[in-house]
């Protein structure tokens, strides 16, 4: 059983230490190996009063108006590892172990409250406030891995970022801290984090751990000293200093190359668990640029690349980034849960199966492969970085196949 939560690693870089007022956003999803993650987009929609919305294992009510997201997902579960918004919001989330065992009940996995908080929350404040009044109302738990063998429980943080601010939110059960930032570098993994800088909280959280016995009242309230089995609280993450190390330039390329590096342990490749998708976000502090966000849609982002996405109106679909759909038939709905494995391998992946192959076991070729797609994913970069920095508002026409376009010209390649 995979008790230890997966060292998933998320970051944030705020001026000064990221470039020209950008907010840079990134993460690495460490999911079980053979994992499969997809790209979807989903536009914005009008529901009708009193429907519902069908999440990985219950239904809850649905909003008026949901906004438009596009989502890295395991492609059995219904929520995201990571997303952003429209309005430039992104939201990403890590399981964490707490003293407090994670409920195996089916409730909302923290996946799905990533998604309820893109859909729901124009900034990263309103995202916070959507994922905690959810927790109160339906509460997290489920199993977090396709298995049908057992069931793997978490607890949830989330890393909640936007144009201006970001938050990170932690959770055990429905009891919740966040601490708000707006400068410099914040990196969260599979532990807690907060300590006493507590920006907002549950009403009730401290009469709980009083009541718990987990803290006397008298000394400083530490949310990760409460909360963590006493062995795990550990110095996060080595990530963050490649990042600061940056000196006041973090840019989209240093976030991707802090997502490549398996020395430091930010990009996963373990015996369990494997970096399956990545995603880097830029964010600028002027609105009246576009907020871009990079997929790669295929594991180990050393072996991946990160292709572009803005949102636009009419923005073209990539069915080929999709994995395929078993609708009713899919064993994720049906109970008992995952008595078989489908298989969800999209294009893009199974073409980049046999890049990893020939990276592999054939050293020239695959070098010289590996080059041609970093060329690639660089005009990528130079091109979203002329977008931002140039003076004349951008049309919408110029990107509405961007994605698209990005990840067909990948799979050419391989071929």
């Amino acid at each position: 059983r995979m008790a230890a939560a997966p060292p998933s690693y998320c970051f944030v870089a705020f001026p000064p230490c990221s470039k020209d007022g950008l907010v840079v956003f990134g993460k690495n999803s460490a999911r079980p190996r053979d994992e499969v993650q997809e790209v979807v987009y989903f536009a914005a929609a009008a529901h009708d009063p009193g429907s519902k919305v069908e999440c990985t294992y219950i239904e809850i009510e649905q909003v008026p108006k949901t906004h438009a997201i596009v989502l890295s997902r395991p492609s059995w579960l219904w929520g995201a590892e990571m997303g952003a918004n429209e309005h430039g919001v992104c939201v990403a989330n890590e399981a964490v172990v707490t003293r407090e065992p994670a409920s195996e009940s089916e409730a909302l996995l923290g996946m799905d409250l990533v998604r309820l908080g893109l859909e729901r929350g124009a900034t990263a404040k309103e995202a916070l406030d959507v994922i905690v009044a959810l927790l109160e109302e339906h509460g997290q738990g489920g199993n977090y891995y396709e298995d049908g063998s057992s069931c793997h429980t978490f607890q949830s943080a989330f890393l909640i970022v936007d144009r201006n601010e970001a938050w990170i939110l932690e959770t055990s059960g429905k009891y919740w801290a966040a601490e708000k930032i707006t400068e410099g570098v914040k990196c969260i993994c599979n532990q807690l984090s907060l300590t006493t800088k507590i920006d907002a909280e549950h009403p009730e959280l401290r009469n709980y751990v009083r009541s718990q016995g987990w803290w006397n009242g008298d000394s400083d309230f530490n949310f990760s000293e409460v909360f963590s089995l006493a062995h795990d609280h550990l110095a996060c993450c080595s990530g963050r200093e490649s990042l600061e190390k940056q000196g006041g330039d973090v840019s989209a390329q240093a976030m991707i190359d802090v997502l490549r590096d398996k020395d430091s342990g930010v990009c996963v490749d373990s015996e369990s668990f494997l970096t399956t998708a990545s995603i880097v976000s830029v964010l600028p502090q002027d609105p009246s640029f576009p907020c871009v966000h990079y997929f790669t849609g295929t594991p180990d982002p050393s072996r991946s690349i990160f292709k572009p996405f803005i949102f636009v109106d009419d923005v073209k679909l990539v069915p080929k980034v999709q994995s395929p759909s078993f609708g009713n038939d899919d064993p994720a709905k049906k109970i008992p849960r995952f008595q078989e494995k489908p298989d969800r391998r999209h294009e893009l992946y199974k073409a980049h199966e046999w890049a990893r192959s020939l990276l592999e076991n054939d050293q020239d070729k695959g070098q010289k492969l590996m080059r041609i797609m970093l060329d690639l994913e660089k005009q990528g970069l130079e091109a979203m970085e002329d977008i931002l920095t140039r003076t004349e508002v951008l049309d919408p026409a110029e990107v509405v196949d961007l994605f698209y376009d990005c990840v067909d010209t990948e799979l050419k390649f391989f071929k």
